[in-house]
Parts: C-alpha cells; sequence; structure tokens
C-alpha cells in the first residue's frame, strides 16, 4: 500500500499500488458480489458472508488500510482505505463496510495506546469479529449533549446502561464501540455485543444491504477505551473518517449506475435507433457524468485531507458528504429514468442501488445538514475541530 505521507503533498495523484490495490478490489467483488449474491445475503443471518469478510482483512489487507503496521495494520491511509471503499460501493458489498471499517477501526486507532485498545483492534483487522459505532452524533458531528448511555463503575470494572437508536452493522456485531456519560464527563469504552446486558433490536430500514439496529445496555458489562480528555477527540475523528469513506462509497455506486445508464442506451433502441443518439437522453447521461465527477474529486480530496492534514477535517468532510449525497441520489434517479419502466421493477438491480443512494444520504447527516455547516465554517461562526490523526501513548 502507499505509505502515509509525513508532509502534504502538491499534487494528488494514485501511485501503482493504489492502481493495483483497485484491481485487487474489484476482482473480490466480482467474484464476492454479484447480484446474486447480494439478494442472497441481504436477507440472510448473518447478513454477509463471513469468509469473505475475513478475506478481506487476511488476503488482501483491506480492513488494515490506514492502520499502522505496528498496530498490526496495512499501512498506507484514508485514501487507500476510499479507494477499496468505492470499489465495494460499486459492488454494493454486503457487509458491516460502515460499522467496522469506516467508524470503529479509526476509532480505535485514535485511542490511546492500551490493551483494551490492542486486543480489540487485532481481530477487526484481521477479519475474524466485527464491531459497530453505538455513539450517537448530529449529522455526523459527536454531540455530547445526546449519550444516553450511562458509565457506572471503577477504574478495572465498568458497566453500561441505556439506549442507542439506529446503530448500522451492530445486528450482528461482535464488539460495540459506546460512548457513555461518567459523571459529567464522557468516555468511550468496548462491550462485547454478545454478552450479558445487551440486547439489540433489528430495525426496518429501506437499505436491507445496511441493516439498522437499536441497541439497549443493562447494566452490561464493558472495558474503558478512552477517558473525558481523548473522548471526545476520538469520536469526532471517526465520524469525520467515516464521512469521507461513506462518500467514497457513494461515489462508487454513483459509478456504477451511470455505467450500466450508458450501457443500456447504447443497446436500448426506439424508432429504430439507440436511445442514447437522443438529445435529451445524451444531456441527462452528461448532466450525470459531471455530478460523478464532481463528487469523486470532493471525496478523494477528503481523504487526502484528512490523510495529510492540509485542510480543518470538519470542513473536508462536510464539502464531501454533502456533494457525494447529491450526486448519488440524482444520479440513482436519473438512472431509473434512463432505463425506462424496467428501471421501476424488483428485478433489476437498479432499486437495490437506489435504495442505498437514498439511506446513504441520511446516515451521517443530509446535503443540506452538511451545506449549512459548511457555511458556518466559512464565516468563521463554527468551532473547527482539533485534528487527531494517530494513537497516544
Amino acid at each position: 500500500m502507499a505509505e502515509q505521507n509525513s508532509t502534504p503533498n502538491d499534487q494528488f495523484s494514485f501511485t501503482p499500488e493504489q492502481v493495483a490495490l483497485r484491481a485487487a478490489v474489484r476482482g473480490f467483488s466480482s467474484e464476492h458480489s454479484d447480484e446474486l449474491a447480494v439478494r442472497q445475503l441481504m436477507e440472510a443471518t448473518p447478513p454477509f458472508d463471513q469468509k469473505a469478510w475475513g478475506r478481506l482483512g487476511s488476503e488482501l489487507g483491506v480492513l488494515g488500510l490506514g492502520v499502522p503496521e505496528d498496530l498490526g495494520g496495512s499501512g498506507g491511509g484514508i485514501v487507500d482505505a476510499a479507494i477499496a471503499i468505492e470499489e465495494l460501493g460499486a459492488a454494493l458489498f454486503c457487509g458491516p463496510i460502515l460499522g467496522t471499517l469506516a467508524l470503529s477501526i479509526p476509532a480505535l486507532v485514535a485511542a490511546p495506546d492500551s490493551p483494551v485498545r490492542n486486543e480489540t483492534l487485532a481481530p477487526l483487522v484481521e477479519g475474524t469479529r466485527t464491531a459497530a459505532f453505538a455513539v450517537p452524533h448530529q449529522s455526523g458531528e459527536f454531540s455530547g449533549a445526546n449519550v444516553t448511555v450511562q458509565a457506572t463503575g471503577t477504574s478495572d470494572t465498568w458497566f453500561v446502561s441505556g439506549t442507542v437508536d439506529r446503530v448500522p452493522d451492530s445486528g450482528a456485531a461482535d464488539d460495540l464501540i459506546v460512548a457513555a456519560t461518567v459523571g459529567n464527563q464522557r468516555a468511550l469504552f468496548v462491550v462485547d455485543a454478545t454478552g450479558a446486558g445487551v440486547e439489540r433490536t433489528p430495525l426496518s430500514t429501506l437499505d436491507l444491504t445496511r441493516p439498522q439496529a437499536t441497541v439497549r445496555f443493562a447494566y452490561a458489562k464493558a472495558r474503558l477505551l478512552a477517558d473525558s480528555d481523548k473522548a471526545v477527540q476520538i469520536c469526532q475523528r471517526a465520524l469525520h473518517v467515516a464521512a469521507v469513506l461513506l462518500a467514497a462509497e457513494q461515489v462508487g455506486g454513483a459509478q456504477h449506475l451511470l455505467d450500466l445508464s450508458v450501457a443500456y442506451a447504447k443497446e436500448r433502441r426506439q424508432f429504430g435507433r439507440p436511445i442514447g443518439s437522443f438529445q435529451a437522453v445524451k444531456h441527462r447521461l452528461a448532466d450525470m457524468l459531471v455530478e460523478q465527477e464532481h463528487a469523486r474529486s470532493a471525496a478523494y480530496y477528503g481523504a487526502w485531507a484528512l490523510q495529510d492534514n492540509t485542510d480543518d477535517p470538519a470542513l473536508a468532510a462536510s464539502i464531501a458528504q454533502a456533494t457525494c449525497s447529491a450526486a448519488f441520489t440524482r444520479i440513482a434517479a436519473d438512472s431509473v429514468q434512463v432505463h425506462g419502466g424496467i428501471g421501476f421493477t424488483w428485478e433489476h438491480q437498479i432499486h437495490l442501488y437506489f435504495k442505498r443512494a437514498f439511506t446513504d444520504a441520511a446516515l451521517l447527516g443530509s446535503a443540506e445538514e452538511h451545506r449549512n455547516r459548511i457555511a458556518e465554517l466559512v464565516l468563521d461562526t463554527a468551532t473547527p475541530a482539533q485534528p487527531i490523526t494517530a494513537a497516544t501513548g
């Protein structure tokens, strides 16, 4: 994998190693995430192929991207992770990408060095366990006021009680990263999701490929990951990284829909001509391409900025989400129109991407909410987040 740069680059370009990474993940996706596999897994229990997930960690090293090698990771950085997630998003890969790779692993990397951090991180990187991020947020920004879980205990023994709603990928997770209130402070804990005192209630959601659940803790045993001095920064770092990685996934899904639409416009004939020869269809496809390229630039700028610390992380994350959420939903809707009647049918794959597009657009804040945050940051009415890039001893 490409090494994370210690100083900002003047220009962004993909390295040969990153090009090879993209090819490897694309090949993996074609093998494990074709349309038939997606339809089967989204209704399965657990809702992903555990062997394929293990391959992502052990063989491809995708789950260790952005994790330092001394912590058992693959090295590289956020840009490398974005490349992999873009390809997985293009294939609508069923697996805890958001909960494990985009949220929990970045949080653990940013956490202080401790046995709890190391023991939790290693199996996630290897693909033998999964995790979910049970941390409430307000449109992708950590909000301590929204933390309702309470923690009680001592330095060695902790218990958490409370409820966290709509936690992505939590239904089948092995570990839960939980934000809880300790006195009047916030702290981060790791909870064994299969242990006593943890109840997970699956939710009916639009996107069956990305399940969510409400998680209830009733005096569940927990291990302290970070106290109040670090917990807020760690949560915010994880949410910013997740925002740009989710943007990369949105780019992948939008590219797949654009490719489908262009191919269909070349094949479908009306009045003895391919529909792609008609001006209205050509203009729609051209607009979709412009939206897609704009989204790709925003997503990779966000990943690059967070990796090299070249911009305010909150601003870079919100630009990526505002742009990519809008682009993916618009391209999904336009793809349905290009395909005509067939685009509305259950049998066609477009509806799967359509549902993913509108679900992704709501997970970490809507495009409108991120545009408002961008305006606040640019006008200096919001407090920029303090950068946190690596674990501290």
